[in-house]
């Protein structure tokens, strides 16, 4: 369905695009309510975007987790950032992982990256987030490689520790598929490396969401990650409460490359800023009372 509705916008995409940085450093998200004071301090709703983007580089997208994206919202999304050098990852729709947990997904896989290809040189990585019933099995991780492309940066998250094992680190080498290292309660605290990227997730070690990390705990991951040997890092935060994300995300940046940490740029007079349209406010994902396990 989705190829032909394409076939207009060029041809498919044959490797992932080349992208300017070796570092990104982001967070889960960009529009919450709890960051209105403590990072949106006098900034319009409007312009919350324009705002996260002038402070960093990349995000990941979860509005696409919730409900299948269109053509419109993504060519939406390319458009908006004023940062030329912004990226987004994509967060893979749960009715891959959560609905049909990889079961016979293979044609929704494909057309679901033929719609985020429209992100073109904006296009990072595809998140694939699977529950914590999801638990490991041969069989289980055969359909996981054999269904995703190769041709594009897919990065994996697993929330049951079975998942972290040899055999499925073997299967991902051999396959090129990003392995997500994870900060999160009763998850192996370490990183795992399968691909050239490497991409982390921090989602707070005691409790989802709400951890403050100190600079000793970021300290601990900015040196495996140095000792990785990593062509490329991706760095989320979404310990979004309180907006502990934004502070923690610039935190490790500057630990990780001092010398290009995250802007802090002055956001333009309002006069010259862009308004966000209904499809690029889907971006920032305002998240369902009940989040995604």
């Amino acid at each position: 369905m989705h190829e032909v509705r394409l076939k207009t916008e060029g041809e498919r995409r044959t490797k992932a695009p080349q992208l300017k940085h070796k570092i990104y450093v982001g967070c889960s998200g960009w529009r919450y309510w709890k960051w209105r004071d403590a990072f949106y301090a006098g900034v319009p709703q409007s312009d919350w975007f324009e705002h996260y983007s002038a402070a960093f580089d990349t995000v990941e997208m979860n509005a696409s987790f919730y409900s299948w994206p269109t053509v419109a919202n993504v060519q939406a999304w390319r458009r908006q950032p004023r940062n030329r050098d912004f990226v987004y990852t994509v967060k893979v729709c749960e009715l891959i992982t959560h609905v049909k947990r990889f079961r016979g997904t293979k044609t929704l896989i494909r057309d679901f990256g033929l719609i985020a290809d429209l992100l073109g040189e904006r296009m990072g990585c595809f998140l694939f987030q699977l529950p914590p019933s999801f638990h490991y099995s041969k069989a289980r991780l055969n359909a996981i490689v054999s269904q995703l492309d190769p041709a594009r940066r897919n990065a994996v998250e697993f929330r049951h520790r079975s998942w972290w094992n040899e055999e499925v680190y073997r299967a991902f080498r051999r396959a090129g598929i990003i392995f997500c290292s994870c900060s999160g309660p009763r998850l192996p605290d370490e990183l795992v490396r399968t691909a050239d990227d490497v991409y982390v997730r921090l989602h707070g070690p005691q409790r989802w969401y709400r951890h403050d990390y100190s600079d000793a705990e970021l300290k601990v991951w900015a040196d495996r990650i140095k000792a990785s040997g990593a062509t490329r890092v991706w760095i989320y935060f979404n310990n979004d409460y309180d907006a502990h994300a934004t502070n923690n995300a610039r935190s490790l940046h500057r630990l990780l490359a001092p010398r290009s940490s995250p802007r802090k740029h002055p956001l333009p007079d309002t006069a010259s800023r862009v308004r966000l349209d209904s499809n690029v406010a889907l971006a920032g994902g305002l998240r369902p009372r009940s989040r995604a396990p």
